[in-house]
């Protein structure tokens, strides 16, 4: 048995390769006895070459796997080096926190197992959507759903508001074996959205930039011709208020009320 208690941080390489990795963990990455990882190819290389011992966990994926048996498999590959008293760093794209089942899996179990375990935070695509878009959420508010999740449980949302809808590519999966878009699951999304907005209001299909040398993807359709967009397993829809909100006259007067009366002395 180990002497030493294994330890767990897991980190968000960000958005764009090194560029959008934070200090806080960059130094954890350094650091680590073994980093297990989910990425692409030059972002594998960027950590393979700031740490040596660098282990991707993307031969977990097929197999006839669901995608939750997929991201169990990788918590447990992580949890068996923690357990065997290794410092282990899990590296994720963006914010390990943002649509990473099995960062927050591992997390879970290692604190219930009384290891010392920590997610540190990182850039994710809803904040490069932020700046690429340039839409404030503090002005307009914004809501945020998964989309298998939105159509299928009819969520509640304010068309007055911005709304961003994730993982559009597999809407209505629920086998969770679908990786490709499919216009016609598509089609479905858009029909559930025009109860709200009219046929022509214009959405964005957006994709956050892998590299420091390539733009984002910002594509702009009429939310009719949704199922028309080129859709991939990154992309996210934006969907911009439909109009503005209308204050509620009774709770003006509730202010109001306040303004009039004098405060006690």
């Amino acid at each position: 048995m180990s002497e030493k208690k294994g330890t767990l941080r897991v980190v968000g390489t960000g958005m764009k390769i090194a560029a959008q990795c934070t200090p806080e963990a960059r130094g954890c990455i350094v650091d680590a006895d073994v980093v297990y990882t989910v990425v692409d190819g030059l972002t594998l290389y960027w950590l393979q070459k700031i740490n040596p011992n660098v282990q991707t966990l993307a031969g977990l994926y097929g197999n006839g796997r669901t995608r939750r048996e997929t991201y169990d498999a990788m918590a447990e590959k992580i949890l068996q080096s923690v357990r065997g008293g290794a410092n282990v760093v899990g590296a994720f794209y963006g914010h390990p926190g943002v649509f990473v089942d099995p960062a927050h899996a591992a997390i879970r179990i290692a604190l219930a197992e009384g290891y010392d375990a920590k997610m540190l935070p990182g850039v994710s695509a809803e904040d490069c959507l932020f700046a690429d878009l340039g839409f404030d959420p503090g002005r307009v508010g914004c809501q945020s759903y998964e989309a298998t999740d939105f159509v299928l449980n009819n969520r509640r949302f304010d068309p007055n508001a911005a709304l961003i809808i994730w993982q559009i590519a597999v809407v209505g999966d629920t086998s969770l074996l679908e990786f490709s878009s499919d216009p016609r699951r598509l089609k479905i999304l858009a029909e559930v959205l025009m109860e709200m907005y009219p046929r022509d209001h214009v959405v964005t299909v957006y994709e956050a930039a892998m590299l420091p040398i390539t733009p984002s993807v910002i594509d702009r359709f009429p939310l009719s011709a949704l199922h028309e967009a080129k859709v991939s397993q990154a992309s996210t829809l934006y969907v911009p208020p439909r109009g503005r909100p209308r204050a509620d006259p009774k709770r003006i007067a509730l202010f109001a009320a306040l303004e009039s009366t004098t405060a006690p002395g």
